[in-house]
C-alpha cells in the first residue's frame, strides 16, 4: 500500500509478495494509468523494455481487444445506486523503466493479475460518476471475489478512519513498547477497547458537538460513544481488584552505567542504496555574485 502511494504502482507490492509460501495478495488499488496486455502464451519470454516505451503515456487502462470479461450480477450499494463490475483475468501491465522499476534489469517481469472496471449509477456528492479501474494481484477470481474486491474499495475510507481512531483516540502508537510480543498484546487491547465501544452504542448518550448531526444509537461512531463512556463505567461491574499501595524502587544509582542494554529489533525500513556513498562538497563558484554596498 505504501509503495502504491509513493508512485510505485499497484502491481509492484503484489510482485514482491508473489512467492510459493506467501498467501497474501495486494489489496485492490487504483490502476489510473498504463496499458494492460493479454495473457502470456506458454513458452513466451518476459517482456523487455524496448517494446514498452510507448505504453507509459496511456491516459487510461486499456484492456486488450478480444478479452472476454467476467460480469457479476449488478449490485445496489447504499450510497451509489446500482453498481456494475467487469473483470479481466490474467492481464499484466506493460512496465517501463520508471519509478520503482528504474533500477531494474533489462528484462522486466510479467506480473499477472485481475483488472476490474467499476461503474456506479450516482455519487453521494452529486458529481458525474466516472468508471474506476482497480488492480488485484490475484488471478482466476470468482464472481464472489470480484464483488468482495470492489466493495472493499468502496469502504476504504471507513478502514482509514478506523486506523486513525486507533492511533489518535485510543493511543495505538502512543506507548514505546520494547518487544514485538508487547506490541501484539497492546494491539489486542486496542481491539478489545474498540469492541467495547461498538457494543456500548445502545447504552451511551449522544454527546455530540454543535456541528455534528443527531444520529440514532445504532449509528453512533466509536468516538461519540467514547464521550459518554465515562458515565457507563460508574454503573458497570469492574472485574479487577482494588489497587494496592506501593512505593517505587530505588532504581540505578546515579553515575553507574547501564550494564544490561535493551535489545533492539529491526523494523524493516527500506533505505536508499545511495546512503553509503559520500557526497562531494559543493564547489565554490569562480565568478561570485557581487554584494550590495548601498
Amino acid at each position: 500500500m505504501g509503495e502504491h502511494r509513493r508512485g510505485h504502482g499497484a502491481s509492484r507490492p503484489g510482485w514482491r509478495s508473489s512467492c510459493a509460501t506467501c498467501p497474501c495478495r495486494s489489496s485492490p488499488g487504483c490502476a489510473r494509468t498504463g496499458c494492460c496486455a493479454a495473457p502470456r502464451r506458454p513458452g513466451s519470454q518476459e517482456q523487455t523494455a524496448g517494446r514498452l516505451a510507448t505504453a507509459a503515456n496511456s491516459p487510461s487502462v486499456i484492456p486488450p481487444p478480444g478479452a472476454n470479461p467476467t460480469r457479476p450480477p449488478a449490485r445496489k450499494p447504499r450510497l451509489y445506486g446500482t453498481a456494475w463490475a467487469r473483470a479481466w483475468n490474467r492481464l499484466h501491465p506493460r512496465l517501463t523503466h520508471r519509478s520503482a522499476w528504474i533500477d531494474a534489469a533489462k528484462v522486466l517481469p510479467v506480473i499477472e493479475g485481475t483488472v476490474i472496471r467499476l461503474e456506479v449509477d450516482h455519487l453521494p456528492s452529486g458529481a458525474t460518476p466516472k468508471p474506476v479501474w482497480l488492480w488485484w494481484s490475484g488471478v482466476d477470481p470468482t464472481t464472489a471475489d470480484i464483488d468482495r474486491l470492489w466493495q472493499t474499495f468502496l469502504r476504504r475510507f471507513d478502514i482509514e478512519h478506523t486506523f486513525r481512531l486507533f492511533k489518535q483516540t485510543l493511543g495505538w502508537t502512543a506507548p514505546k513498547v520494547r518487544t514485538p510480543q508487547a506490541a501484539d498484546r497492546w494491539t489486542w487491547l486496542i481491539l478489545a477497547a474498540y469492541t467495547q465501544l461498538r457494543l456500548a452504542r445502545p447504552l451511551a448518550a449522544d454527546l455530540r458537538r454543535p456541528w455534528e448531526r443527531p444520529a440514532p444509537p445504532e449509528r453512533l461512531t466509536p468516538a461519540r460513544v467514547r464521550r459518554g463512556f465515562r458515565h457507563l463505567r460508574a454503573n458497570s461491574a469492574c472485574p479487577a481488584g482494588a489497587p494496592k499501595p506501593n512505593r517505587p524502587g530505588p532504581g540505578r544509582p546515579p553515575g553507574r552505567p547501564n550494564r544490561h542494554p535493551t535489545r533492539r529489533y529491526d523494523v524493516h525500513i527500506v533505505t536508499s542504496s545511495a546512503t553509503g556513498k559520500t557526497t562531494s562538497s559543493k564547489k565554490k563558484s569562480t565568478n561570485p555574485r557581487p554584494h550590495r554596498t548601498g
